[in-house]
Protein backbone atom coordinates (compact mmCIF):
# COMPACT_ATOMS: atom_id res chain seq x y z
CA UNK A 1 0.00 0.00 0.00
CA UNK A 2 0.88 3.51 -0.88
CA UNK A 3 1.09 5.79 2.70
CA UNK A 4 3.34 8.36 1.60
CA UNK A 5 4.11 9.99 -1.55
CA UNK A 6 7.08 13.09 -1.89
CA UNK A 7 7.51 14.37 -5.27
CA UNK A 8 6.57 17.52 -7.94
CA UNK A 9 3.26 18.80 -8.21
CA UNK A 10 2.41 18.70 -12.32
CA UNK A 11 -0.84 19.50 -12.21
CA UNK A 12 -3.50 21.30 -9.81
CA UNK A 13 -7.22 20.43 -10.67
CA UNK A 14 -9.31 20.53 -7.35
CA UNK A 15 -10.01 17.90 -6.12
CA UNK A 16 -7.40 15.91 -8.35
CA UNK A 17 -3.68 16.56 -8.79
CA UNK A 18 -0.69 14.91 -10.39
CA UNK A 19 2.44 14.24 -8.27
CA UNK A 20 5.60 13.62 -10.43
CA UNK A 21 7.27 10.71 -8.15
CA UNK A 22 10.87 10.23 -9.87
CA UNK A 23 9.17 9.83 -13.14
CA UNK A 24 5.92 8.29 -12.34
CA UNK A 25 2.98 10.01 -12.14
CA UNK A 26 0.54 9.81 -9.17
CA UNK A 27 -3.13 10.85 -9.57
CA UNK A 28 -4.42 11.91 -6.06
CA UNK A 29 -7.83 12.73 -5.05
CA UNK A 30 -7.76 15.88 -1.98
CA UNK A 31 -10.02 17.37 0.33
CA UNK A 32 -10.08 21.62 -0.43
CA UNK A 33 -7.84 21.64 3.14
CA UNK A 34 -4.94 20.56 1.64
CA UNK A 35 -5.48 22.31 -1.67
CA UNK A 36 -5.31 25.47 0.48
CA UNK A 37 -1.84 24.37 1.91
CA UNK A 38 -0.31 23.46 -1.25
CA UNK A 39 2.75 25.11 -2.78
CA UNK A 40 2.78 25.99 -6.81
CA UNK A 41 2.97 23.82 -9.62
CA UNK A 42 6.27 22.77 -10.41
CA UNK A 43 7.47 22.74 -6.40
CA UNK A 44 7.58 19.68 -4.29
CA UNK A 45 5.03 18.41 -1.88
CA UNK A 46 4.88 15.68 0.82
CA UNK A 47 1.00 14.04 1.29
CA UNK A 48 0.43 11.26 3.58
CA UNK A 49 -2.01 8.87 1.69
CA UNK A 50 -4.18 6.51 1.63
CA UNK A 51 -5.13 3.73 -1.21
CA UNK A 52 -8.16 1.88 -1.98
CA UNK A 53 -8.60 -0.72 -4.05
CA UNK A 54 -11.26 -1.94 -6.00
CA UNK A 55 -12.12 -4.20 -8.50
CA UNK A 56 -11.82 -1.82 -11.21
CA UNK A 57 -9.55 0.68 -9.23
CA UNK A 58 -6.96 1.29 -7.67
CA UNK A 59 -8.12 5.54 -6.27
CA UNK A 60 -5.20 7.34 -3.61
CA UNK A 61 -6.03 9.97 -1.42
CA UNK A 62 -3.75 12.58 -0.07
CA UNK A 63 -3.74 14.89 2.40
CA UNK A 64 -1.40 17.47 4.19
CA UNK A 65 -1.72 16.39 7.47
CA UNK A 66 -1.46 12.81 9.20
CA UNK A 67 -4.54 14.05 11.49
CA UNK A 68 -6.71 14.78 8.28
CA UNK A 69 -5.93 11.20 7.07
CA UNK A 70 -6.48 9.83 10.48
CA UNK A 71 -9.55 11.24 10.58
CA UNK A 72 -10.58 10.16 6.73
CA UNK A 73 -10.05 6.72 7.62
CA UNK A 74 -12.47 6.88 10.68
CA UNK A 75 -14.90 8.35 8.43
CA UNK A 76 -15.00 5.63 5.78
CA UNK A 77 -15.48 3.08 8.19
CA UNK A 78 -19.31 4.59 8.87
CA UNK A 79 -21.79 2.60 6.94
CA UNK A 80 -23.04 5.37 4.07
CA UNK A 81 -20.07 7.27 4.19
CA UNK A 82 -17.45 6.18 1.13
CA UNK A 83 -14.16 7.81 0.71
CA UNK A 84 -15.68 10.56 -2.02
CA UNK A 85 -18.40 11.63 0.93
CA UNK A 86 -15.16 11.88 3.13
CA UNK A 87 -13.17 13.85 1.42
CA UNK A 88 -16.19 16.51 0.67
CA UNK A 89 -16.75 16.53 4.32
CA UNK A 90 -13.11 17.53 5.30
CA UNK A 91 -13.41 19.90 2.33
CA UNK A 92 -16.79 21.76 3.55
CA UNK A 93 -15.66 21.54 7.31
CA UNK A 94 -12.35 22.56 9.41
CA UNK A 95 -11.01 18.76 11.45
CA UNK A 96 -11.44 21.50 14.76
CA UNK A 97 -15.37 22.18 13.86
CA UNK A 98 -15.94 18.96 12.62
CA UNK A 99 -14.79 17.28 15.93
CA UNK A 100 -16.60 20.45 17.83
CA UNK A 101 -20.26 19.32 16.04
CA UNK A 102 -19.69 16.14 17.04
CA UNK A 103 -19.37 16.82 20.03
CA UNK A 104 -21.85 19.50 20.48
CA UNK A 105 -24.36 16.92 18.45
CA UNK A 106 -24.31 19.80 15.97
CA UNK A 107 -26.40 18.00 13.35
CA UNK A 108 -27.82 21.33 11.47
CA UNK A 109 -23.84 22.26 10.73
CA UNK A 110 -23.45 18.56 9.24
CA UNK A 111 -25.96 18.42 7.22
CA UNK A 112 -25.09 22.09 5.19
CA UNK A 113 -22.79 19.83 3.81
CA UNK A 114 -22.94 17.96 0.56
CA UNK A 115 -24.40 14.26 1.01
CA UNK A 116 -25.12 14.40 4.46
CA UNK A 117 -28.92 14.35 5.29
CA UNK A 118 -30.22 14.10 8.94
CA UNK A 119 -29.82 10.64 9.21
CA UNK A 120 -26.31 10.46 8.07
CA UNK A 121 -25.31 13.45 10.45
CA UNK A 122 -27.09 11.63 13.81
CA UNK A 123 -25.04 8.32 12.22
CA UNK A 124 -21.75 10.40 12.76
CA UNK A 125 -22.29 12.07 16.06
CA UNK A 126 -23.54 8.76 17.52
CA UNK A 127 -20.66 6.31 16.11
CA UNK A 128 -17.97 9.32 15.82
CA UNK A 129 -18.59 10.83 19.04
CA UNK A 130 -16.34 8.79 21.22
CA UNK A 131 -13.36 7.86 17.97
CA UNK A 132 -12.93 10.99 17.37
CA UNK A 133 -11.99 11.87 20.80
CA UNK A 134 -9.12 9.16 21.20
CA UNK A 135 -8.31 8.51 17.48
CA UNK A 136 -8.12 11.65 15.81
CA UNK A 137 -7.76 15.48 16.75
CA UNK A 138 -5.49 18.28 15.15
CA UNK A 139 -2.37 17.05 17.28
CA UNK A 140 -2.98 13.40 16.79
CA UNK A 141 -0.79 11.23 14.44
CA UNK A 142 -3.30 8.40 14.12
CA UNK A 143 -13.60 10.81 -7.85
CA UNK A 144 -13.86 12.33 -10.89
CA UNK A 145 -10.65 11.78 -12.70
CA UNK A 146 -8.68 14.06 -15.02
CA UNK A 147 -7.12 14.00 -17.85
CA UNK A 148 -3.65 14.96 -17.90
CA UNK A 149 -3.21 14.89 -21.70
CA UNK A 150 -6.02 17.36 -22.59
CA UNK A 151 -6.20 20.84 -23.41
CA UNK A 152 -7.67 22.43 -20.64
CA UNK A 153 -9.00 26.47 -21.80
CA UNK A 154 -10.48 27.26 -18.21
CA UNK A 155 -10.48 30.14 -15.77
CA UNK A 156 -10.73 29.97 -11.96
CA UNK A 157 -14.21 31.04 -11.74
CA UNK A 158 -14.80 27.78 -13.85
CA UNK A 159 -13.07 25.88 -12.48
CA UNK A 160 -13.83 26.49 -8.69
CA UNK A 161 -17.19 25.54 -10.27
CA UNK A 162 -15.99 22.29 -11.70
CA UNK A 163 -14.83 21.42 -8.27
CA UNK A 164 -17.37 21.74 -5.78
CA UNK A 165 -19.60 19.71 -8.58
CA UNK A 166 -17.16 17.06 -7.89
CA UNK A 167 -17.62 17.76 -4.25
CA UNK A 168 -21.03 16.93 -4.70
CA UNK A 169 -22.74 20.26 -4.37
CA UNK A 170 -25.48 20.54 -7.41
CA UNK A 171 -24.57 22.74 -10.41
CA UNK A 172 -26.99 25.28 -10.07
CA UNK A 173 -25.66 25.55 -5.91
CA UNK A 174 -22.14 25.52 -7.21
CA UNK A 175 -22.89 28.53 -9.41
CA UNK A 176 -24.78 30.50 -6.95
CA UNK A 177 -22.29 30.06 -4.18
CA UNK A 178 -19.23 31.36 -6.35
CA UNK A 179 -21.51 34.37 -7.48
CA UNK A 180 -21.98 35.04 -3.63
CA UNK A 181 -18.48 36.47 -3.57
CA UNK A 182 -16.42 39.03 -4.32
CA UNK A 183 -14.23 36.59 -6.87
CA UNK A 184 -11.81 40.03 -8.63
CA UNK A 185 -8.19 38.33 -8.39
CA UNK A 186 -8.79 35.45 -6.40
CA UNK A 187 -7.35 31.75 -7.84
CA UNK A 188 -9.44 29.29 -7.90
CA UNK A 189 -8.50 27.78 -4.40
CA UNK A 190 -9.25 30.95 -2.85
CA UNK A 191 -12.60 31.26 -4.69
CA UNK A 192 -13.21 27.79 -3.60
CA UNK A 193 -12.67 28.25 -0.10
CA UNK A 194 -14.37 31.16 0.28
CA UNK A 195 -17.90 29.81 -1.14
CA UNK A 196 -17.61 27.32 1.22
CA UNK A 197 -16.91 29.84 4.53
CA UNK A 198 -19.81 31.89 2.96
CA UNK A 199 -21.93 28.14 2.94
CA UNK A 200 -21.24 27.57 6.55
CA UNK A 201 -21.93 31.13 7.69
Amino acid sequence: MIGRLSGQIIQKQPPELLIDVNGVGYEVSAPMSTFYALPELGENVVLHTHMVVREDAQLLYGFSSESERALFRILIKINGVGPKLGITILSGIATDDFIRCIHDNDAAALVRLPGIGKKTAERLIVELKDKISNESGPDSAAGAGTDAGSTHISSPVSDAVSALISLGYKANDASRMVRSIEIDGLNTEDIIRQSLQGLAR
